[in-house]
């Protein structure tokens, strides 16, 4: 094929932009439904508001030239059935223009929504979503062979994810190079899911072998994406079985599904469909002239925007998911620089007392991923992402990481906002809301083995302190506006 294209990678581009579209709709369906109680109107950081102080050029979004939350839900809603029409294949029923338009389109829209998302918004996955989703515009549909730059700029996004990974732990927390941070790590992470118990509960040398295992993925692996084949397609190969063991340890968003689905290009499909007694390829039409110039300009515009995400890689003070543009082209990636020993968790209960007294009955509101009652099994949310239980984690690590939102939050449980309602797994208060409302910080421990099977709990938890006291709706009544 020539130079420029390489056909043998025809099946590895097709589950890779089929996948990557599904996540996208994951999104976008994500954005659809939570989006009221955040960021609406009447959310707790109103986009309106955001608007008004951050001007386009800081933050562009097409929310800036207007906004409402009927047009933020048919943005929403309309990525989601896009990106669910390229699932089913509409991108390669098109002429390659289109498919890129196609393309394009999600990749605006959902930048529109990230960049008025705020700290709700502010997660690496968020800019890896959209950095993939420009690359996804440029290599191509069925009408055409993958192009080679687009594919190598592919397995350069996996490195600067995989090994931006590996370099900010062993800089970081001392307990990743002495091979101790999973002691701690699936009992205290964001989200724990449904074989996190078991996973914390591995003898204490196999929790060191992962420790390791995670070492040689994001520090060895990367480097021999750019070998010949097979050694590459074997690195990416054992970069997907590592992120699978992520994916079942933890909830991690779509984070560990994008790395698996960046990680297919670098695949060699040729060899893979022989493997699955695939049929050979259909003969596949030469490049247009027009694809191949935009092709070429688009990556030489990539490596100039490399250099700050590459001087950053070997610089000591190094930064993990960072943005270096509004438009998140070329980023910084990163995650678990330090690992937090001790698991903290904030719990919100409501009274219907008017007077608070000793013998005050609290009621506690439930949260449908974060840990909540001790007898309930984490639950299995990735690659849907849950926002809101995402930042209670911050929260109870430090008030300052709740500072912007959860007096809003507090306040509309108060008010018995129906969209924020939603977001919890269970209200205590569904007749008239609550009176007062309170958070109380505690600390979170697996239960032991023998703990499980006397008293069918899986976490035990202790006080640890108030954390917010009782506070009624005439307090925060002020933050119910927008």
């Amino acid at each position: 094929m020539g130079w420029f294209t390489e056909s043998g990678y025809w099946l590895s581009r097709l589950v890779f932009l089929r996948a990557l579209a599904a996540i996208y709709a994951i999104a976008f369906l994500a954005a659809a439904l939570q989006f009221r109680a955040l960021i609406g109107e009447h959310g707790m950081l109103p986009v309106p508001r955001f608007v008004r102080r951050v001007p386009f050029r800081g933050s562009p979004s097409l929310f800036h030239w207007a906004y409402s939350d009927r047009l933020f839900a048919g943005v929403a809603w309309g990525g989601a059935v896009l990106s669910a029409a390229v699932v089913a294949g509409a991108a390669d029923a098109v002429p390659l223009w289109a498919s890129m338009l196609m393309w394009a389109a999600m990749w605006a829209l959902y930048l529109s929504i990230v960049n008025v998302g705020q700290t709700w918004y502010g997660f690496g996955w968020e800019s890896l979503l959209l950095e993939t989703g420009t690359l996804a515009v440029l290599l191509g549909n069925a009408h055409t062979a993958p192009p080679v730059p687009v594919l190598w700029l592919l397995r350069w996004l996996l490195f600067r994810l995989e090994f931006g990974a590996g370099l900010i732990k062993m800089r970081g927390d001392r307990c990743w190079r002495d091979l101790t941070c999973l002691y701690y790590h699936h009992e205290t992470q964001p989200m724990p899911g449904p074989l996190s118990w078991f996973f914390h509960h591995l003898p204490r040398p196999l929790h060191r072998v992962e420790t390791a295992a995670n070492h040689v993925a994001q520090l060895v692996l990367p480097v021999l994406l750019f070998t010949p084949q097979p050694i590459a397609s074997w690195a990416a190969c054992f970069m997907i079985v590592t992120q699978l063991w992520l994916v079942a340890s933890g909830n991690f968003a779509w984070l560990n599904w994008l790395t698996i689905v960046i990680a297919v290009p670098a695949v060699d499909g040729a060899r893979a469909a022989r493997v699955l007694g695939l049929p050979r390829p259909p003969v596949l039409a030469a490049a247009p002239g027009w694809y191949e110039g935009l092709v070429l300009a688009a990556t030489a515009g990539v490596l100039v925007l490399s250099w700050w995400p590459a001087r950053n890689l070997f610089t000591r003070g190094q930064i993990m998911n960072y943005s270096f543009n509004r438009l998140h082209l070329v980023n910084a990636y990163g995650a678990f620089g330090s690992i937090t020993r001790v698991r903290m968790e904030v719990a919100v209960e409501g009274t219907a007392d008017t007077e608070i007294t000793a013998g005050t009955v609290w009621r506690e509101y439930g949260f449908k991923g974060k840990p909540g009652p001790p007898g309930r099994l984490p639950r299995q949310w990735a690659p849907y992402h849950l926002r809101l239980d995402w930042l209670m984690w911050f929260a109870a690590l430090s008030p300052g990481y709740a500072e912007p939102w959860f007096l809003p939050f507090v306040a509309r449980l108060l008010a018995g906002d129906r969209a924020t309602l939603k977001l919890l797994r269970h209200n205590p208060f569904p007749g008239r809301p609550p009176v007062r409302v309170r958070a109380r910080l505690y600390r979170y421990r697996f239960t032991s083995w023998r703990q499980l099977r006397t008293t069918g709990q899986w976490w035990e938890r202790t006080l640890v302190r108030e954390y917010l006291p009782p506070v009624g709706l005439d307090g925060v009544a002020h933050l119910v506006r927008p």
